[in-house]
């Protein structure tokens, strides 16, 4: 799969960013996690270098913060891509992409929240992952204000 190379999150609770922020999301250590503030709505942007095809989206909340409404955004194009209906429970979730948007090359998607089984609002993620394909060599439509999806350029986790 193609590396994260940006991760933009709506808030995290107490602007504590180096115990609960984005780093938290793809590290392998399942103690650690992203903790939103309270409110809604609440997003994960997640930029991918070079494009993928996202075929589905692994996800653990910690059971009572859960997303709710939850929508699988297409950043460039600026369209929903899908609903996606994850469970309130601490499980690794695999929400699967329907058939027809499985194909699509996405470079910036976004995980927004409408609200959250807590009551507050808050959301806690302990993983995030997507599983697919990269997509090669592909230009992303006109109406963007990115180039190519192809990157030369160094991509690290951020």
């Amino acid at each position: 799969m193609a590396q994260v190379s940006l991760v933009k999150l709506s808030s995290v609770l107490n602007r504590d960013v180096t115990s609960l922020g984005k780093q938290n999301l793809f590290d392998p250590n399942p103690e650690t996690c992203w903790n939103s503030e309270q409110g809604t709505p609440q997003h994960i942007l997640v930029e991918f270098a070079p494009c993928v095809r996202i075929h589905s989206v692994c996800v653990q909340f910690q059971g009572g913060f859960a997303g709710k409404d939850t929508r699988l955004v297409d950043v460039d194009r600026k369209e929903e891509i899908c609903a996606l209906f994850p469970d309130d429970n601490n499980k690794v979730q695999v929400l699967e992409l329907p058939k027809n948007e499985q194909g699509v090359a996405r470079r910036r998607i976004k995980l927004q929240f409408a609200t959250s089984t807590d009551f507050y609002g808050r959301i806690v993620v302990y993983s995030l992952d997507f599983k697919g394909s990269v997509a090669d060599d592909v230009e992303l439509p006109a109406k963007t204000t990115n180039d190519s999806c192809a990157s030369d350029a160094v991509i690290t986790i951020v």
